[in-house]
């Protein structure tokens, strides 16, 4: 076991977070097999070194050798992003769907998804308007949600390069948005043309 010692993790007689190599203990335990490092690149470095099968994890380490998992600052960077995205869709977009509706939390997936791919949603009533990007809309009726991509204003209302192109880049971006959300595994069916959006459902 390479673990650091104690002075090494405390600052002021404060213990500091950091990224820990763990494997499981056979009893649904994390076991501490080295750390802590700086930021998880460190951690997927020194993991190659590891005969064992160890996952990175971040937090800080108890008395007892056991490890009190925090949110690390990416995944605190990453929901705050997210959030932003979430924030974009319009603010009756859950309007007649409760909490544990299926619906709610697929939106939220579906985002997270796309956003994680690098495709931001369609900002429609912030100043972003006319940047374009997906749009996702939960439709009861349809027991699905709703996705499709929109253009950029020069491709869609101003179409400088044409109704052609205009068409023609709206099918390939839904047809990429929709790819992207079946390879995550969920379940995309078409909505109506080839430049239309698709219905995104949980995969059976």
């Amino acid at each position: 076991m390479a673990l650091r010692s104690s002075s090494e993790i405390r600052v002021g007689n404060q213990a500091c977070l950091g990224w820990w190599l763990v494997v499981d203990d056979g009893q649904g335990r994390d076991r501490l097999v080295d750390g802590p490092f700086a930021d998880r690149s460190e951690a997927a470095w020194a993991a190659v070194v590891h005969t064992e099968e160890v996952r990175a994890v971040y937090g800080v380490r108890r008395p007892d050798g056991g490890l009190h998992r925090r949110p690390s600052p990416q995944e605190l960077a990453w929901l705050g992003h997210l959030g932003d995205q979430l924030h974009r869709l319009p603010a009756d977009w859950d309007a007649g769907l409760t909490d544990e509706d299926p619906l709610a939390t697929l939106v939220v997936e579906v985002t997270a998804a796309l956003t994680e791919a690098g495709l931001p949603l369609w900002d429609a009533a912030g100043d972003g308007a006319a940047l374009g990007g997906a749009c996702v809309t939960a439709e009861p009726g349809l027991d699905g949600v709703v996705v499709g991509w929109r253009q950029h204003d020069r491709m869609s209302v101003e179409q400088v390069h044409g109704l052609v192109a205009d068409i023609s880049v709206q099918a390939v971006m839904n047809r990429a948005v929709a790819d992207v959300l079946w390879l995550r595994g969920l379940d995309v069916t078409p909505l109506g043309e080839e430049a239309g959006g698709h219905v995104v459902r949980y995969a059976e």
